[in-house]
């Protein structure tokens, strides 16, 4: 028996604390971003301070996984893992920077809906590392 392909996955470094934590945050960003587009109110500090902080969660789970990497370990579709990992990375900035070009509700209608976006990102960044090659 090949024990390439017949070793069990050992996980995904992309699993655990930081998602979760980057998961939750985001929707409570959304949350709060939507009850403020509701409002008619433009993006405020909170908005662009919770961006900052999942922007520093996603970027930890980037070392986390570039770790990895550096530890022979492989994702299972490593082209589509590298274009969710720099989409998610790019995700925070650009919903920050769109929305303070936005100085109205559609600005927090905008981190809404980055916020929103942000956890399916997470989730098929896990589950590209977690497909079986071959």
């Amino acid at each position: 028996m090949d024990p390439v392909t017949a070793a069990p996955a050992t996980g995904s470094p992309v699993d655990g604390g930081l998602a979760v934590a980057a998961i939750v945050l985001s929707l409570l960003v959304a949350g709060w971003a939507l009850v403020a587009t509701l409002r008619h109110r433009p993006p405020d500090r909170v908005q662009l301070i919770g961006l900052a902080v999942l922007e520093l969660l996603l970027l930890a789970l980037a070392v986390v996984a570039a770790v990895a990497l550096g530890g022979g370990e492989r994702p299972g579709e490593p082209g589509t893992f590298f274009g969710y990992l720099v989409t998610l990375i790019c995700l925070p900035p650009l919903a920050a920077v769109l929305a303070r070009m936005e100085p109205t509700r559609w600005g927090s209608a905008i981190v809404c809906a980055v916020c929103l976006v942000t956890p399916v990102v997470v989730v098929r960044l896990q589950q590209t590392w977690e497909v079986l090659g071959g």
